[in-house]
């Protein structure tokens, strides 16, 4: 853990910040360049060539194919390597893809008050087969609600786009799964967050905003305890933002009653979607993963 004076950070040695990045990016399934992990070390931002001198001085970490990995992780490195060099040709569809797909959620969902890439398309690890992950701000009351416009808007999405790669965790019945809510928060938990931790400051750093980069910024200012993590977080910049719609659905199209509603429905359909994973235990691991990490802020847990 990083240690702090009051209101000050102090400042932990490069190995050891190389090495949590390093497996930050590990629990996800992703490996960066020496470049791209300085840029976002945990502890603020470090030159390629102390990365590269962190790594060598270190027992526990190599640069293989320029990514920079655990050695007890290197029977995964073909699968990691995979990721990485797939970012760079299939990312630029996807997220001009995900603009347009979020521009009309805004449009047709407007207590969504913004949204963020986050996941393998936002960290550097995307591949055609998988899915985008989305984090969203929304109106007190509406987390549910979003949680289902996310998923039906993205259904209808994805029924254009039948010919996507998929893999166990993508697949669905009608259509892949493309788009998908991975966390909700809602106006009134920003400030503070439950969790200050580095994992949260690391889910912050790596995601993309998309729209309401204002009130990304205001997230940040409200819990400085992040950028102690991750200073980096204070210069946060959003390079795909999108314009707010011209014309949105009105507001009292989604009263907070309808919430209950949307917790039973999406509640249902999520436990089918687990339902049709039962024979996958990677899929179901990988899913158990990503709600673990994004507690105390998970739906359908009781």
């Amino acid at each position: 853990m990083l240690e702090y004076s009051p209101g000050q950070l102090i400042e932990t040695a490069a190995p050891e910040r190389v090495a949590r990045t390093v497996a930050l990016l590990r629990r996800r399934g992703y490996a960066l360049s020496p470049a791209r992990l300085g840029a976002m070390c945990a502890g603020g931002a470090l030159p390629e060539q102390e990365v590269r001198r962190a790594v060598a001085a270190s027992h526990d970490l190599t640069i293989v194919h320029d990514l920079v990995v655990e050695r007890d992780h290197m029977p995964r490195l073909d699968e990691i390597r995979a990721r990485a060099d797939g970012h760079s040709a299939a990312s630029p569809e996807y997220v001009a893809m995900t603009r347009r797909f979020v521009h009309a959620l805004v449009a047709a969902a407007p207590f969504v008050r913004s949204v963020w890439i986050a996941g393998s398309l936002a960290s550097g690890g995307f591949r055609d087969s998988d899915d985008v992950d989305l984090n969203l701000v929304v109106d007190d009351g509406h987390r549910h609600l979003a949680y289902v416009a996310v998923n039906a808007l993205g259904l209808v999405h994805a029924m254009r786009h039948r010919g996507k790669p998929v893999d166990d965790l993508t697949r669905r019945p009608i259509a892949s799964r493309l788009m998908t809510a991975n966390l909700i928060l809602e106006h009134s938990q920003l400030a503070p967050l439950a969790r200050q931790d580095e994992g949260m400051a690391f889910e912050l750093m790596v995601s993309q905003p998309v729209f309401g980069f204002e009130l990304f910024e205001q997230i940040v200012a409200l819990n400085p305890e992040l950028t102690r993590h991750f200073p980096q977080l204070a210069e946060k910049m959003a390079p795909f933002p999108i314009d707010a719609p011209r014309a949105t659905l009105p507001r009292w199209m989604y009263p907070a009653m309808l919430d209950g509603a949307a917790r039973i429905f999406g509640s249902a359909a999520w436990r089918y979607m687990q339902w049709t994973r039962r024979h996958r235990p990677e899929a179901l691991a990988r899913v158990a993963f990503v709600r673990e990490t994004m507690r105390p802020y998970t739906l359908f847990d009781s």
